[in-house]
């Protein structure tokens, strides 16, 4: 039988019951429970082994106590003062809002600014010999920079149009579910994708020092993804379609109707869209129980449609195609996928002034 480890008398043992209970420090509430398991006649061995600490360090958590009572339990890494060294600062805060200002503009050699240049830029600004180029990177990311690309926006897009659009469209989806009581809303994004022959080269993982290689052949050959989503849910339908013209786009419409009646759903759909000239064409024929809303002109950051296409084309990625037909292959089985993602396409989707659906 393993022989009991001895206690000093600080406490009772419900009292060291209720220590760790209360305690809000987590090293220190199983510092607690150790001390308290072996107050009820347990081994340190066992008690170590039933908390989850290592055997040696409770023996010290114990050794500390008989010592020292609640101060040997102490976590001393919340209180201690940090040890002086690490980096050395290499400006002060004048300097660093000097720096937030040349960072605002563009470098001297009217390029972009990287952590090189601001490594550069510190040497000149402190006389510092050398500054290594890693601290460029620091000091940019202590100017509250970090490395991003740039949301696209088209020149023409007018904020005002975008963000009166956002502000009445509740009003509009209200509007249409007073005209009709006995229907459900669903609001639906709609948009085309042209995917061919063109490869599609994206960055990836790979093993440093073997740069993954994509073989490319370029083509002039073309399909097209019509996508519809519901950002309320993260569901989506799929077809793929040989041209982007109002003759089909009626076909896409009219499957669109049928796909929702075949899932036994009476809502009506009111669909967003772009104002491409084939979407707005008289010819365009809507189906029963399909409404369309039209986006502000060049406004592709209002649709969240937009944000499936790097979904769509991660299988084609960094890929060579022989024909037209073997990318309908991949893309038919991509788009099945896609349908079972609804959480992932929900979470880019949902844009937050969409929350009130």
């Amino acid at each position: 039988m393993p022989k009991q480890a001895y206690l000093e008398q600080h406490y009772s043992s419900e009292e060291l019951k209720n220590r760790y209970l209360k305690s809000s420090d987590p090293v220190e509430s199983r510092r607690w429970h150790l001390i308290w398991k072996i107050s009820l006649g347990w081994s340190i061995k066992n008690s170590a082994i039933a908390i989850g600490l290592n055997y040696e360090y409770s023996k010290e958590i114990v050794k500390r106590y008989n010592l020292s009572g609640e101060q040997g339990l102490k976590n001393l890494k919340r209180t201690q003062r940090k040890k002086a060294g690490g980096k050395q600062k290499l400006l002060n805060e004048k300097q660093i809002e000097k720096l937030k200002q040349e960072v605002a503009k563009r470098p001297s050699d009217r390029g972009i600014w990287t952590g090189v240049k601001v490594a550069r830029w510190i040497e000149l600004e402190t006389g510092i010999e050398k500054v290594w180029n890693q601290r460029g990177w620091d000091y940019l990311k202590k100017c509250n920079y970090s490395w991003q690309r740039p949301r696209p926006k088209h020149r023409k897009g007018d904020k005002i149009e975008q963000a009166d659009f956002i502000a009445k469209f509740p009003e509009k989806v209200q509007k249409l579910a007073e005209k009709y009581p006995e229907s459900e809303i669903d609001v639906w994004f709609f948009d085309e994708h042209r995917v061919g022959l063109k490869p599609i080269l994206r960055k990836v993982w790979a093993e440093i020092g073997n740069r993954p290689i994509a073989i490319g052949n370029h083509g002039y050959q073309w399909l097209y993804v019509y996508g519809f989503v519901k950002p309320k849910t993260g569901e989506t339908l799929w077809y793929l379609i040989p041209r982007v013209n109002t003759k089909w786009l009626n076909v896409v419409f009219e499957n669109f109707a049928k796909e929702r009646q075949t899932e036994g759903k009476k809502s009506r759909a009111l669909i967003v869209e772009d104002n491409a000239r084939w979407h707005r064409s008289k010819k365009v024929e809507l189906p029963d129980l399909i409404h369309v809303e039209y986006l502000p002109p060049y406004s592709p950051e209002l649709q969240p449609a937009e944000r499936l296409w790097s979904l769509v084309d991660e299988p084609l990625v960094n890929e060579y195609f022989e024909t037209i037909d073997d990318i309908e292959t991949v893309l038919v089985n991509r788009c099945n996928v896609l349908c079972e993602m609804t959480t992932e396409i929900k979470k880019l989707t949902y844009y937050h002034w969409l929350s009130f659906l």
